[in-house]
């Protein structure tokens, strides 16, 4: 693509040349015609002037003929005259250049017909022009005496046109060197900045506000290449600006925990962000999709109909399946209504409220089991006590068994009260460890001691396995309590006879405490649950051992609150096994170590 000063530049030198050609053949013309008009008109004067001679003289006849020769040798022409029936009387000679048959056919033909013609003819051969004049000679009778015939050769305008093309060629050529010099010189000082300013024009349309153009004269130009600049900069502002606002606007959809969802006012995808994408699987939204091909769940779609025809704003839990669960949202739907009333589409909100569920279920199971529990050997303390009251007590053994039963009751009833109280003291915001270097293996060795009795009772084999190394930075007091649970546990689900092994295994940043027993087991599907508040394995077996349910649970806060980890292997009628990993290093700022 040819730029713009040259594109400039060349239609103004072809302008140029077409104006001198113009004028080149104008001038040439208007040199010819007058050349000619006056080289016509000084023959025929010539030829005037010497028949006026001859008819002076006399007869034509007795016209000298070396006067006849002299005066054509001074003008350069042929003289042939001629009498009265046409014959020639003299002639000085034929034109050497042109064909001498022509010639004389010219001359018969005029003195045939001179009457019946103008003044002159031409006979034009092989380039050359030749010029016949005539002038009929009279008597002093005024008759017809004979002819004079002039002849010459044109051969001046050629040279004349030639001389006139040569000046106009150095002309023309001399006009262009000036004109391009000139022409290139305007055309750089008028047309760079143009340049300049397309090509800036051409950048900010493809995006690029950053570029700009120069202002370096008070001009034209210079208000044009400012005008550039002011808009560049403009659009670099609103286009920052925009930009953004439009991250703000990503950043926050993009990072709410809520599923967006915004659907046009013909039922196609808009916008959704991750949330969206990672609870409906989805991995790109295509291009005009509508929310029925994306969205396959009916709840939602209906949800999303009835916005449409109502026009108004919906608020509604719904339960969906996610991958292997279900999770409940609540879900809130609100129209798009722009300017003078226009529909421009819905925006649906799914605020993701499963957890809260799970809080209140838990807190809803959490009453009613502390309620149950409670209510067990509070009913055992109540009615045994109206019994003793209504004369049971006067019977020394009977008084002395319920007493017992009231006395097991209330112990189960103050075990639960500080599990309960316990486990609300590790769960309550702000709780603190009170972390020591503390060898593992001594503390299970004081651990076990006083666990030996209840396991004496029930013939089981209580094995421990200490290891080397095994210090580690806990807070014993606490660490105690997990591990009497645990053990406590084995030995409550574990039979007559039956075999608990406690080992420890260590690593360079790691301790392992590892309690195995060969008792019922636990069920696979309820592993998970096992740590949850009141939830037994066997219900009347832990509450005929004494468990409240909250063992395992306090167990399961410790262990995180150390930054530990719990995992439990189990089959049924085979045994279980739990092992808890702590860290040798306490972690600081809550950074666990890989």
């Amino acid at each position: 693509m040819m730029r713009f000063r040259t594109k400039l530049l060349f239609a103004l030198i072809t302008l140029i040349i077409a104006v001198l050609i113009a004028l080149g053949l104008l001038l040439g013309q208007i040199f010819k015609n007058y050349y000619l008009d006056t080289f016509n008109s000084r023959i025929e004067k010539e030829a005037q002037l010497l028949a006026n001679e001859i008819s002076e003289n006399g007869d034509p006849k007795s016209y000298d003929e070396k006067m006849t020769q002299e005066i054509s040798k001074i003008l350069d022409v042929r003289i042939t005259i001629t009498n009265d029936k046409g014959d020639i009387l003299q002639d000085t000679g034929i034109i050497k250049e042109v064909n001498n048959q022509k010639q004389e056919e010219i001359i018969t033909d005029i003195t045939e017909n001179w009457d019946k013609k103008d003044k002159q003819t031409k006979l034009v051969m092989s380039g050359l022009e030749v010029k016949y004049y005539w002038y009929p000679l009279y008597n002093k009778r005024q008759q017809l005496d004979g002819l004079l015939i002039l002849s010459t050769k044109v051969d001046a305008l050629n040279k004349i046109n030639h001389q006139i093309w040569i000046v106009l060629s150095v002309s023309l050529g001399l006009s262009l060197i000036v004109i391009i010099l000139l022409g290139a010189r305007i055309t750089n000082r008028y047309t760079k900045p143009i340049e300049s300013a397309t090509n800036v024009a051409i950048e900010l349309a493809k995006g690029n506000y950053k570029a700009r153009t120069y202002e370096d004269r008070l001009d034209e130009t210079t208000m044009l290449s400012t005008s550039i600049n002011i808009l560049a900069r403009n659009l670099q502002e609103m286009v920052m600006s925009q930009e953004m606002q439009q991250d703000r606007l990503t950043t926050l959809i993009e990072n709410m925990g809520s599923a967006l969802l915004l659907i046009d006012h013909r039922g196609y995808i808009v916008v959704t962000n991750r949330a969206f994408n990672e609870f409906f699987n989805i991995k790109k939204v295509l291009p005009r999709k509508r929310y029925h091909e994306v969205i396959q769940h009916t709840e939602v779609n209906k949800l999303v109909e009835e916005i449409f025809m109502t026009e108004q704003r919906l608020r509604r839990q719904i339960l969906l399946p996610h991958k292997i669960e279900r999770r409940h949202y609540e879900v809130y739907g609100a129209p798009i209504i722009g300017h003078n009333d226009e529909w421009n589409g819905i925006v649906v909100v799914f605020h993701d409220i499963t957890e809260l569920k799970k809080l209140e279920q838990m807190r809803k199971d959490f009453v009613a089991n502390v309620s149950h529990e409670l209510k067990t050997p509070i009913t055992s303390i109540k009615g045994f006590s109206e019994t003793l009251l209504d004369g049971a007590m006067k019977e020394p053994q009977t008084l002395e068994a319920f007493l017992d039963i009231i006395l097991k009751e209330s112990d189960r009833l103050q075990s639960l009260i500080q599990d309960l109280l316990e486990l609300s003291k590790i769960e309550k915001q702000g709780f603190t460890l009170s972390v020591h270097r503390t060898d593992m293996a001594k503390l299970i060795s004081e651990v076990l001691p006083i666990l030996e009795d209840r396991a004496r009772l029930k013939a089981i084999k209580l094995s421990y396995t200490p290891a080397s190394d095994s210090s580690a930075e806990i807070d014993p007091y606490r660490m105690k309590q997990v591990f009497i649970n645990l053990i406590s546990n084995a030995i409550a689900y574990t039979q007559k006879n039956g075999k608990i092994n406690v080992h420890i295994k260590t690593d360079e940043k790691r301790v392992k405490v590892i309690v195995e027993d060969n008792g019922i087991g636990i069920e696979e599907d309820q592993i998970p649950r096992i740590f949850e508040r009141f939830y037994r394995v066997d219900k009347a077996r832990s509450r005929n051992s004494g468990g409240t349910g909250l063992g395992l649970a306090i167990v399961k806060h410790i262990v995180e609150a150390h930054y530990g980890k719990i995992e439990v292997k189990s089959k049924v009628n085979k045994g279980s096994t739990f092992i808890v990993t702590l860290y040798k290093r306490f972690p600081k700022n809550k950074e666990i170590e890989k």
